[in-house]
């Protein structure tokens, strides 16, 4: 598996050394306390600590110091984390459509298929028709194509053995070598994008969110009036994607 951490999966180390700071002091630990134990700089704590107790991971008690939150009590737990983990990740999609202003999605490989797990959208940001099945379309969508460029090349090869590239509107890529390059040299940290390949009417972008050899990735879509905010709205689900990955880490 070709697998090159992203800016997200740093964050998320990061992170979780925040978090075992905090949960070795059960009574609060000051901010002063965690930069000793972690080595982190002001600036890069600061953030990471406004989106744990954004997402509920820690606390800050009267004194100003830091203790475990709710989140991570039902996260850790063996009972019902499952659950806990599906409610955690739609509170999180929920705020990224609304910042991103697009619907988004969480998209996993497995079993040898392209799975989108979970979505937030709304009104104002309806999601993708799903007139191909997802699984037989990978091709062509943001999704799959971030997915593909996840797995090695062997692993590559075998999806597309199994799943005749159809062409789906006249902007899809039919030819398995033009995407196998395509996807040999798209950067790990650069979004995929699908500008109506998949639907006409429709653009989307994808990041990686790749945690342990499981491959994953954030997706956002648009209607193709809007294409012109698909390369900024791309970046923020980059730079937000921390908090999905760490649900899954934890």
């Amino acid at each position: 598996m070709r697998v090159e951490p992203t800016a997200p999966y740093h964050s998320t180390q990061d992170a979780l050394r925040v978090l075992e700071a905090v949960a070795r002091h059960p009574v609060g630990v000051t901010v002063a306390e965690i930069t000793r134990h972690t080595g982190l700089g002001a600036e890069r704590l600061t953030g990471l600590l406004r989106m744990l107790r954004r997402e509920g991971y820690v606390e800050q008690v009267t004194d100003g110091a830091y203790v475990t939150g709710a989140t991570l009590a039902r996260l850790g737990s063996a009972h019902n984390r499952d659950e806990a983990l599906h409610e955690q990740l739609q509170r999180t999609l929920d705020r990224l459509r609304d910042s991103v202003g697009a619907a988004v999605y969480i998209s996993r490989y497995l079993d040898g298929e392209v799975r989108v797990t979970q979505y937030a959208a709304g009104p104002a940001t309806p999601a993708v028709n799903e007139w191909v099945d997802f699984r037989y379309s990978a091709h062509a969508t943001a999704v799959g194509k971030s997915l593909l460029g996840q797995l090695d090349h062997a692993g590559r090869r075998d999806h597309l053995a199994r799943h005749k590239m159809a062409r789906l509107t006249s902007r899809t890529i039919t030819s398995d070598k033009v995407l196998l390059s395509r996807l040999e040299a798209q950067p790990p940290t650069v979004p995929v994008l699908d500008l109506q390949e998949y639907a006409i009417g429709t653009v989307c972008a994808a990041v990686p969110i790749t945690a342990g050899s499981s491959v994953g990735c954030l997706a956002l879509s648009l209607p193709v009036e809007h294409a012109h905010r698909l390369r900024r709205a791309a970046d923020t689900l980059n730079r937000s994607a921390t908090p999905v990955l760490l649900s899954l880490a934890i």
